[in-house]
């Protein structure tokens, strides 16, 4: 019998529900105290009480344009033909402006006793003498009473509110401060965070390490780190702790010790034998949520230890911002008496069906463009490992619990993760994928007008299914038709009959089988997959590279049953190159630039296009424009045939059927 000792999970709940039960037992006005800090360092700070003025602003009558102050019922008789000539007398005097006379003065001098208006420099018809120092002036129009004068307390009065308690200080605000009166503002201290890493297995990023198999490089307390600073939080961050029960509750004690009101275990939270966060928090305080019914974010943990906050994150990265944003973030804003961020929402369209499961909340990560007059939304990787889905991503959908998924086309609510603005310059492409569409995408950033470029990689026959549906700009592909020997045009006959568009060649490009370094079981060609059982690491269907290997097969007599790992897909080169890289594959059908990346050898198979169509409406968009103008640039063709297995011969030129390859340059 196993040793192992397995958490068991309490009851997961929903979301709210979590948050809610928190919140019931956090003591917020005993555990949040309140400080004085100086108005001019107050800006992102929550008053802790109202604020009022001590000062009016402006403190005394100013001129608020440069001219000459007067007194108003000295100019009413005034007109074009019968104007009034006042004499120029010196500021500073200490008695009443008299009839008869006027003072020169800049903006914001003050108004000499008795003077209740400006007249604007411009409207004086004529200064007698001509000089500097005039001895008189000449009107032409009347001056209406506090006319161009900024009058005591126009912004602020003394004793006014300026601010209610519970209100968060901004740069502007600052200002308004500082002209009352306020040298010092009493507001509520800084949430508090210590993030403390856990795992044998995890390394420092503060030492540059270099991993191990079995061992990654933490990462998820910056991530982590980043959200809370956000929030305006203080964050300190400790190095990694072991899987060591003592050492995890020592590090959560000393956290409590310094008074910090969240303090948060990264990893640790599942259901491991070497998850240790649950026992560290029942031996300091209570479990208060064990489980949320969300995916990623599942195994999220909360209590609370002497009064304070200690929550467990997710080991794995999505899952562990799930867990701040969704169960912390709101906690901390309750917490600072600030308002919890908000996305702005859009209604996108889904490039394709996603499955969910029944009774869990998922959110699901997009990439979001603009195409014609809808925002179209591709579904990134879903699994809760995988950063970059978030760095990538530009909105989050959540898929309801009582819902089984979402279906292709359907239009559902997303929260941008980017304004609105940033999906204006976003180029969609959705298709095959090629490792050129990366160096596109760096290109097309470099510009002075810089585009990003989203590609979802669903394989050409998904790309020609995207320009069917109107979900995309542009469309990989390298779909290979042996009854003509043509590439690409037979299908866009076939599937797009009544769709303008413009098929234009990116690279002609090297498929053939990618190996381990120095090609250790000596494949030479497609035979040797199926007559010695090597392991076989295949594209998904509909991915070209899949047909031309189905096209190889048949060409040879063999069937796909005959190929070990036939039904083992992966969506792009690189994850292919990367199956052969860690040995869990002999090999796989590729690009010789995907082999090349990562140290690998290959075997020639074939040459092929790989051409991006166009959809006629959208030529004379900015964002293909300035694709098309890449395709022109020299810079750019060099640094695609630097990526080795891509000849540019046909570059940026419109085929048509039955264009050919040519000659290999290689």
């Amino acid at each position: 019998m196993s040793s192992f000792k397995r958490n068991v999970y309490l009851k997961t709940v929903p979301i709210p529900q979590a948050v809610e039960t928190v919140r019931n037992v956090l003591d917020r006005e005993t555990l949040v105290r309140t400080e004085q800090v100086p108005a001019h360092e107050a800006a992102g700070r929550v008053t802790a009480e109202a604020v009022f003025a001590r000062y009016s602003s402006p403190t005394f009558h100013s001129a608020a344009m440069d001219g000459f102050a007067v007194r108003a019922e000295d100019t009413f008789a005034a007109h074009e033909d019968a104007p009034v000539v006042l004499k120029v007398v010196q500021a500073g005097s200490s008695l009443p402006l008299q009839q008869g006379h006027a003072v020169a003065v800049n903006t914001g001098h003050p108004l000499p006793q008795g003077a209740d208006a400006v007249i604007m420099i411009e409207n004086i018809v004529e200064a007698l003498p001509d000089s500097a120092q005039p001895k008189s002036v000449t009107i032409e129009a009347p001056a209406f009473p506090w006319q161009h004068v900024r009058r005591i307390g126009e912004d602020i009065v003394a004793t006014e509110l300026l601010f209610p308690q519970g209100h968060k200080i901004n740069a502007y605000d600052v200002g308004t401060l500082l002209s009352g009166g306020i040298w010092d503002v009493s507001v509520y201290e800084r949430i508090r965070v210590r993030i403390i890493p856990t795992g044998d297995e995890v390394l420092d990023f503060t030492t540059r390490p270099e991993p191990g198999p079995g061992q990654v490089v933490e990462s998820n307390s910056q991530v982590l780190a980043t959200l809370a600073r956000s929030l305006g939080c203080h964050v300190e961050r400790i190095p990694p702790v072991p899987d060591s029960p003592a050492a995890i509750q020592k590090a959560v004690s000393d956290a409590l010790d310094d008074k910090m009101h969240l303090t948060i275990i990264c990893a640790g939270s599942s259901a491991g034998s070497k998850d240790f966060t649950r026992s560290t928090i029942e031996a300091l305080g209570e479990v208060l949520v064990h489980g949320i019914a969300a995916m990623p974010g599942k195994p999220s943990l909360m209590g609370i230890c002497r009064g304070r906050l200690v929550a467990g994150a997710p080991g794995y990265p999505v899952s562990s911002v799930i867990c701040f944003e969704e169960l912390l973030t709101p906690l901390v804003s309750w917490l600072s008496r600030s308002e919890t961020p908000q996305r702005e929402e859009v209604h996108v369209e889904l490039t394709r069906k996603v499955p969910s499961k029944l009774g869990v909340e998922e959110f699901m990560r997009l990439s979001v463009g603009r195409v014609g007059a809808k925002y179209v939304a591709t579904p990134l990787g879903r699994g809760a490992g995988c950063i970059t889905t978030l760095s990538k991503a530009q909105a989050v959908t959540r898929i309801p619990a009582n819902a089984e998924g979402l279906e292709q086309n359907q239009t559902v609510p997303a929260e941008l993760m980017v304004s609105r603005t940033s999906l204006e310059r976003t180029l969609v492409c959705v298709g095959s994928h090629d490792n050129t569409l990366d160096t596109l995408a760096d290109e097309l950033m470099g510009l002075d007008t810089p585009f990003r470029l989203a590609s979802s990689h669903v394989g050409s026959m998904g790309g020609i299914m995207a320009i069917k549906n109107g979900s995309c700009h542009m469309a990989g592909m390298h779909l290979f038709d042996p009854e003509t020997g043509d590439y690409n045009v037979p299908f866009i006959r076939k599937y797009l009959p009544d769709t303008p568009a413009v098929l234009i060649n990116l690279a002609i490009r090297h498929q053939g089988f990618i190996v381990p370094k120095g090609n250790p079981k000596g494949i030479s060609g497609i035979e040797d997959i199926t007559t010695r059982g090597l392991r076989f690491i295949n594209r998904q269907r509909g991915a070209g590279t899949r047909i031309l290997f189905d096209w190889y097969l048949k060409e040879s007599g063999l069937s796909p049953d005959a190929v070990n790992g036939y039904r083992k897909e992966e969506y792009t080169h690189m994850a292919v190159a990367a199956n052969v890289l860690t040995g869990s594959a002999d090999c796989g059908l590729g690009i010789r630039a995907a082999a090349r990346a990562l140290g690998l050898d290959f075997v020639p198979l074939a040459r092929e296009r790989y051409d991006l169509l166009i959809p006629e409406q959208f030529m004379e968009d900015p964002r293909i424009m300035a694709v098309l103008q890449l395709l022109s640039s020299p810079a750019f063709l060099a640094r695609i045939e630097a990526l080795g297995g891509y000849e540019t011969t046909l570059t940026g030129q419109v085929m048509q059927a039955g264009t050919a390859l040519g000659e290999s340059t290689r």
